[in-house]
């Protein structure tokens, strides 16, 4: 077994640590998720965190881990009888990415179910994580069928496993913990809602600090065993303040004073639903209990507010997480009240401090350095000779975008956008199991399995059931696709008011690609030439960002920015053969500079039509005389073509009639 990286190890990182501990003290609080560039201990710090939980008592030889103190009535290896129960240390199961859902919800056997009438259940993860913590990495990846069902079991406390009218229950609660890397796309926002904390993780940019991170991890890697050895002291003592502190946390006192602030600070930032003013009641609570105190200050209420507001106060995908402390402390010090008066220079080694850590000198806390960043669209196009270029202009406000879909059934990941074949979604008929059965079409089952009954011998009630008998339920469902858009950035696109209801179109279908869980892409064009401003991707913040810092002007390579485009796809095809492409072109149809640019951007677009690429051009054209160009283009392409007014969702139907009179034409 390897042995873990201790929890008190880890260097830094104040917040994620105080997160985990208050998590162990109250698991109320509704677990954590992590946010934070690669390469900054999240998953470290998580996998350490089960070392420190007290140990758990269970039913021996009871698969779900019930409590002997009061077994789950409806286990399925229950009843159980009152006794002492084992104990054993709490678990830390972890979910990946690419699990099926019978890896996490467990599995029946459909076979003995249907001629034996046996209740035959091998136990998944959830059973595995009652009572202790699930951990999913990247858990912005996971699937929407398998987020669905930890919604399910989070909400409802048990999980329900069922295949052809045959169910089984098991109770299942768990402190869920989840790491990201915002870059790689975010999370649902109903699932965003049920992690407790947030809090967000970076390198640190003290070198002192860095010098310790690299020498601690590089003595575990020589001599993991020795180097917990080390730090077991510091580990049993942390161990013993979170119990201890899990013993005090029942006599804490959450005053009407501390609940009155953290009822206005709720208001204040506008959060949805009341489940943030409970969290913070519950994470303020456990920080008195962490301190040692029995009464919750205003220090307290401060800390939590941080702690369980950020992920909260989003009001669209493209909002950073965050909280402006300056109005948090006006509120707090507005709702003051006798009962919740707090030290004004609160304690450094107090509940925010530290969280265990047995080094005071690692130096400050690593947070969000949003200067280390380096700025979106930097080493922009170079332009061409004598051209000028105008600065980034503001989008227009965003609005609700038609479906863009692509034509056809695919096999892609699992998404919302497009028509797939999928192992979710509306029966569509019925095949031979290909490997392991997971979706049982019963009708199909009975149907190849009733002309033999004579032949086997059948004399009881149930049917005489072979593997050969055994049908796959097909199912259409909806795919993700690659959203590559091709913006003209050029000087006759540039008109201030112009450039940003474009950027406004753009942005709204980013909003929209994010919802349907698509790959989105940025290709650009201006000047002499096209850029990949973004490669594919799932993190649409990111191309929002680049998007937002767009600058235009100078000559129209409509040519060069489909020629990219076509690169970008081909290369994406390879990595991921089975995402479909959408490419959405944002141009006013101009074609200029170099020689023959109108015949050269006609070739270039042919190649997607040739490649049978679903493509849409958002046709930018404006004023009273119009060219069409966009819908030429359009035509060379294969697809169709929208203006800014028919991409709306409340405009479908002067869409289809657009659509309608092109066709006739």
């Amino acid at each position: 077994m390897t042995t873990p990286f201790p929890f008190t190890a880890v260097v830094g990182q104040d917040d994620l640590r105080l997160a985990l501990l208050l998590n162990a003290v109250s698991p109320a609080v509704g677990g954590v998720l992590v946010r934070g560039e690669k390469g900054t201990a999240k998953s470290t710090a998580v996998r350490a965190l089960s070392a420190l939980l007290p140990e758990v008592a269970v039913v021996p030889g009871c698969r779900f881990s019930c409590d002997p103190a009061a077994p789950d009535p409806s286990c399925p290896d229950g009843p159980h009888e009152p006794g002492p129960g084992a104990h054993r240390p709490a678990r830390m199961v972890e979910l990946p990415v690419g699990a099926s859902e019978d890896r996490l919800v467990g599995a029946l056997d459909i076979e003995r179910a249907l001629a034996e009438g046996v209740k035959a259940f091998e136990p998944g993860l959830l059973a595995d994580a009652h009572r202790g913590i699930l951990y999913v990495d990247e858990v912005n990846l996971l699937h929407d069928h398998l987020v669905d069902l930890l919604l399910d079991a989070a909400a409802m406390g048990a999980s329900y496993v069922e295949r052809e009218g045959v169910s089984v229950r098991h109770a299942s609660k768990f402190l869920l913990v989840g790491t990201m890397n915002p870059e790689e796309g975010e999370l649902r926002p109903q699932l965003l809602d049920r992690f407790g904390l947030t809090v967000e993780v970076a390198a640190s940019r003290e070198p002192d600090q860095r010098v310790e991170v690299v020498r601690r991890r590089l003595a575990y890697d020589d001599d993991p065993a020795g180097f917990a050895a080390r730090w077991a002291e510091e580990e049993a003592a942390v161990r013993q303040r979170v119990v201890a502190a899990r013993e005090l946390l029942p006599q804490v006192r959450l005053g009407d004073g501390a609940l009155r602030q953290i009822a206005a600070t709720c208001a204040a930032f506008e959060v949805d639903g009341m489940r943030a003013d409970i969290v913070m009641a519950r994470t303020a609570t456990a920080l008195a209990a962490w301190a040692g105190r029995t009464d919750v200050l205003a220090e307290d209420v401060r800390q939590a507010a941080l702690l369980a507001l950020p992920h909260r106060r989003r009001r669209n995908p493209f909002d950073a997480p965050g909280l402006d402390e300056d109005k948090l402390d006006e509120t707090l010090e507005q709702f003051s009240g006798d009962d919740s008066q707090g030290d004004d220079d609160p304690d450094p080694d107090g509940p925010g401090g530290g969280g265990g850590q047995p080094q005071p000198d690692d130096g400050p806390q690593s947070g969000g350095d949003a200067s280390a960043r380096p700025e979106a669209g930097e080493g922009g196009q170079p332009q061409a000779s004598g051209a000028r270029e105008q600065s980034a202009v503001r989008a227009a406000e965003p609005f609700r975008t038609k479906v863009l879909s692509v034509p056809g059934i695919g096999e892609g990941a699992a998404g919302r956008r497009s028509r797939a074949r999928t192992e979710h979604g509306r029966t569509t008929g019925a095949r031979r199991p290909q490997g392991a059965l997971t979706k049982l079409h019963l009708a199909a089952t009975v149907q190849a399995a009733a002309p033999h009954q004579r032949a086997r011998g059948r004399s009881g009630p149930g049917l005489v059931i072979r593997r050969d008998d055994l049908r796959q339920a097909t199912r259409e469902g909806r795919e993700g696709n690659l959203v590559l858009f091709v913006v003209d950035a050029s000087g006759s696109m540039a008109a201030r008011q112009r450039m940003g209801a474009v950027k406004g179109a753009v942005l709204s279908l980013l909003l929209d690609a994010y919802q349907r869980r698509d790959k989105v892409g940025l290709v650009t064009f201006r000047g002499s030439g096209a850029e990949v401003a973004l490669p594919p991707t799932s993190s649409v913040d990111a191309a929002a960002a680049r998007l937002e810092s767009l600058p235009t002007g100078g000559r129209t390579p409509l040519a060069a920015g489909l020629l990219k485009a076509h690169e970008v796809l081909r290369v994406e095809r390879l990595r991921d053969p089975a995402r479909r492409a959408l490419v959405v072109v944002v141009t006013d149809g101009r074609a200029t500079g170099g020689p023959e640019p109108v015949a050269l951007a006609g070739r270039a677009a042919r190649l997607f039509a040739a490649g049978s690429v679903a493509s849409v051009v958002v046709d930018c054209e404006s004023g009273p005389v119009r060219l069409g160009l966009a819908g030429q283009l359009a035509g060379e392409l294969g697809g169709t073509a929208v203006t800014l007014d028919e991409l709306r969702a409340d405009s479908i139907a002067g869409l289809v009639k657009g659509m309608q009179s092109r066709r006739a034409a």
